[in-house]
């Protein structure tokens, strides 16, 4: 079955269930300066989780895309890749376990014919300290649903990850984990919590490939274990507890429903292969590659630089089609090291340059059709894939030649392959592997350090950087969000239709924001949208997000910056009800009306920050 064959059966069976279907919201998330990627599909929804009004409803469907950096090292095994699809389906205080568990085994093995006898679950084991008990509800539930189909689900008491290499799978079906495996918060463990934040119990999904375990990994095999005999396909998460100032947890109003499935790996499972690099998406590229280099993607010798090469490409075409270039700071020297990776690797499979740029509208044809704008961007994204790559072949030979003359002595310590790194955009893997081809070995320690040590001056030469988004999600966080909201409103009825935001920083406390405009704002001119704020505030406003097309809101006149960051279907908040003060393109959160704001609205400070672009610091009080 093809990965769109799946997303398609999985969105039209949950709207089948009264799901309403969103679009994928972008991988650069909006309003979140705490992350660089939209890294889980959850991640567009927290304001929703956390109590605000959707505007589809209680009961949502989608299919997110997503981007983890942190696994790009990862990259190279059967399972790993960077860009990945997250089916969601969501309950914002509607249903809860009795229903979502039934309804995913119901998918996995009805609607996608995966065998029950292949299916193995997870649930929490409970939690002494933080005096949260152990979710049988979920257990009893998986109980039925397997005798259902025939199959006995005896229940193994595990634990810990470590304690599943000692215990094993004691022909268990349904395993107890501990919070390390089977609770979602944002930050962790329950322990980890911060007094407000949200989390609950979760039961994930694996799929048993029946593949050899591996010993190095540990004893015995178990649902957790990495030697590749499972994988997990879903996670369903009940997030019903908040914690409260006294460091306990109660149980929240609203109990969600947060299900996580990874669209690659339900697509590897049906497709009886553990090696997610076989389903369609990526095989249109690795039989590409087959021919253009005459290896074989079976040939163990090159199979990881096939996996890198076909995962590194999807991802930077993803990351293009959103608008970001590759650069040496953020989100741009992430999609950077991605493509030249991506060379790298691809060099050990072919000399023929160019590799990317020949592969990419490959990629771009699989998702053509659920993400439009991927063939609508592709003459740019193939433009920017061709520089890069012809930028970082003269790197390499300037790289090389640097190499050389460190290794003239016979012998190449940490801090030079960092400066390989640094200066040249030398990858690190390149400089182990030639350096190996010479008999010397690279001091992985010492470059750790020199890297922490460069990060940390990095950081401190930025710290007065100005951090995009919202500090948190609070009450006041919010009320803030919609003033700046607004106040754009207000600059733009004062200065002209030309400005826009360019960036902006909220916290409960106050405040900045960037617009583009080319000279300085008088006093004067800041009061009246003093004036145009407040009395907005006055009025009792009502604040309403509606969802339509993407051209139909631009050509309503939406105001809105960083269009390419939005997808096909838009979030349009309005701030008004017979007279509209603002309508804006946003990814919320905000209040529901403007009497919940309270205070007056003040501009302290307005200033450059930049060419073309002025700063204004404002608060509520």
């Amino acid at each position: 079955m093809k990965v769109s064959e799946i997303r398609k059966k999985y969105i039209d069976y949950f709207v089948k269930n009264s799901h309403a279907h969103i679009p994928s919201s972008s991988i650069i998330p909006e309003n979140d300066p705490t992350t660089l990627f939209t890294g889980s599909g959850m991640q567009p929804l927290i304001p929703y989780l956390l109590g605000q009004e959707h505007p589809k409803g209680f009961r949502l469907v989608d299919s997110q895309k997503c981007f983890r950096a942190e696994d790009i090292d990862e990259v190279g095994d059967n399972r790993h890749t960077t860009f990945f699809e997250m089916l969601g389906n969501w309950s914002l205080g509607d249903y809860f376990k009795k229903e979502q568990l039934p309804w995913v085994f119901k998918f996995l093995t009805q609607e996608i014919g995966l065998d029950p006898n292949k299916i193995y679950v997870t649930c929490f084991i409970g939690d002494d300290e933080a005096d949260v008990p152990r979710d049988n509800e979920s257990t009893d539930i998986w109980v039925r649903l397997f005798e259902e189909r025939g199959i006995d689900a005896k229940v193994v008491e595990i634990g810990s990850e470590q304690s599943g290499y000692d215990i094993g799978m004691d022909d268990g079906r349904i395993f107890y984990y501990d919070a390390s495996k089977n609770w979602w918060s944002r930050s962790g463990i329950p322990q980890k919590m911060p007094v407000g934040e949200i989390g609950g119990p979760d039961s994930e999904i694996f799929y048993d490939f029946g593949l050899e375990h591996d010993e190095s990994y540990g004893k015995h095999c178990h649902p957790n274990c990495d030697c590749g005999r499972f994988m997990e396909i879903g996670n369903s998460v009940f997030i019903e507890y908040i914690k409260n100032e006294s460091g306990n947890f109660e149980k929240l109003k609203q109990r969600n429903v947060d299900f996580g499935g990874g669209l690659e790996r339900i697509a590897a499972a049906q497709n009886g292969s553990a090696d997610v690099f076989e389903i369609d998406v990526f095989a249109n590229v690795i039989e590409k590659i087959e021919e253009i280099s005459s290896k074989k993607y079976t040939d163990e010798t090159y199979i990881e630089a096939f996996r890198i090469v076909a995962d590194h490409l999807r991802g930077a075409v993803f990351m293009l089609s959103e608008g970001l270039t590759p650069s040496n700071k953020e989100q741009g020297y992430v999609l950077r090291r991605l493509i030249r990776r991506g060379v790298f690797y691809g060099q050990k499979l072919t000399e023929q340059k160019g590799l990317l740029s020949q592969l990419a509208p490959l990629v771009i044809n699989s998702y053509k059709d659920i993400y439009v704008q991927l063939k609508n961007k592709e003459g740019q994204i193939l433009n920017e894939i061709n520089i890069e790559e012809e930028r970082f072949n003269k790197t390499l030979q300037k790289g090389l030649k640097k190499f050389k003359k460190m290794i003239a002595d016979g012998e190449i310590d940490a801090k030079d392959a960092f400066v390989l790194f640094s200066t040249y955009g030398f990858p690190l893997e390149m400089t182990i592997e030639l350096a190996r081809e010479s008999g010397i070995e690279v001091d992985m320690e010492v470059y750790k350090k020199e890297f922490d040590r460069h990060r940390e001056v990095s950081r401190g030469q930025s710290g007065g950087k100005f951090k995009g988004g919202l500090a948190d999600h609070s009450q006041k966080t919010k009320q803030l969000h919609t003033v700046t909201h607004i106040m754009l409103a207000g600059l733009r009825k004062e200065l002209g239709d030309g400005v826009h935001q360019a960036g902006s920083n909220i916290t409960p406390e106050r405040i900045r924001f960037d617009f583009t405009y080319p000279e300085k704002v008088n006093r004067e001119i800041l009061d009246r949208v003093e004036q145009y704020v407040n009395e907005v505030l006055q009025n009792h406003s009502s604040v309403v997000c509606t969802q339509m097309p993407k051209e139909e809101a631009r050509e309503k006149g939406v105001e809105g910056s960083f269009w390419e960051k939005y997808p096909d279907v838009v979030d349009v908040y309005t701030v008004g009800d017979d007279v509209i003060y603002s309508q804006e393109l946003c990814g919320g959160p905000h209040v529901g009306n403007t009497d919940e704001i309270e205070g007056i609205f003040k501009i302290v400070k307005e200033k450059s920050s930049g060419a073309g672009v002025r700063r204004i610091k404002a608060i509520v009080e």
